[in-house]
């Protein structure tokens, strides 16, 4: 039984799931994995409490971890890249396993770029800030490209308006970005923002060929955990 800890935000956890379904290898309705989402949005902001801005949502997030464990969740999915960086006192306080989004998102990077060496990352402020995915790409011999702050101020209104249910206004935004980290030399793209993969749908072939979907990577991680592979 997987658990996905959501709201963080509601949208992005309704994409986390669809895309459960879609990487389960289905027939019928019984082939699919059994989960249990808690989605409850009010957790406090995650960028805020990581850059010394705001209560911490560690608390709301137990809170959620603990209800998903007592209603029979045997390991959690995290429907949000930020909140990440509280992994260690979620599973410690927890006390259930919980599948780390950027270990998903490494492995199919990977498996895009085998010969590459650098690979942009499109995520929060916060998310940058915690350096987990730079961390693990560092471990496999990447370099991480990052958007200068111009375009993360660009990217983080995108966010925003993907939170607020302007996904074509995000696409604009967020998909300038991108282009952007390719140009300047990324051999692959990490989307590791729950948000964006709804902003960057509509993007063209080529852009998308070289684009990993961390929400995507996670909901196949999770299915192959819950079926034993």
């Amino acid at each position: 039984m997987l658990g996905v800890l959501g709201g963080m935000g509601p949208l992005a956890t309704a994409d986390f799931l669809a895309k459960v379904a879609a990487a389960t290898p289905a027939t019928r309705d019984q082939d699919h994995i059994p989960l249990i989402a808690w989605s409850v949005p009010q957790v406090p902001e995650r960028v805020p409490a990581i850059l010394g801005d705001g209560p911490s949502p560690l608390p709301a997030m137990l809170t959620g971890v603990r209800a998903l464990r007592a209603a029979g969740a045997e390991a959690i999915a995290i429907a949000c890249n930020t909140a990440h960086y509280w992994y260690d006192e979620l599973v410690e306080q927890g006390g259930v396993p919980i599948l780390h989004i950027a270990d998903a998102a490494l492995l199919e990077a990977c498996r895009r770029a085998p010969g590459g060496r650098r690979i942009g990352l499109l995520a929060t402020s916060g998310t940058i800030a915690a350096g987990f995915y730079q961390a693990r790409f560092r471990k496999e011999g990447y370099a991480t490209l990052l958007p200068p702050s111009s375009n993360q101020d660009l990217l983080h209104q995108g966010i925003q308006l993907v939170k607020a249910g302007d996904i074509a206004g995000a696409a604009v935004l967020a998909v300038s970005v991108a282009q952007n980290l390719l140009e300047a030399g990324a051999d692959a793209l990490v989307v590791g923002c729950t948000e964006l993969p709804l902003a960057l749908a509509g993007a063209d072939a080529v852009l998308r060929a070289r684009m990993v979907d961390a929400t995507a990577a996670l909901a196949a991680a999770s299915v192959a955990w819950s079926r034993g592979i």
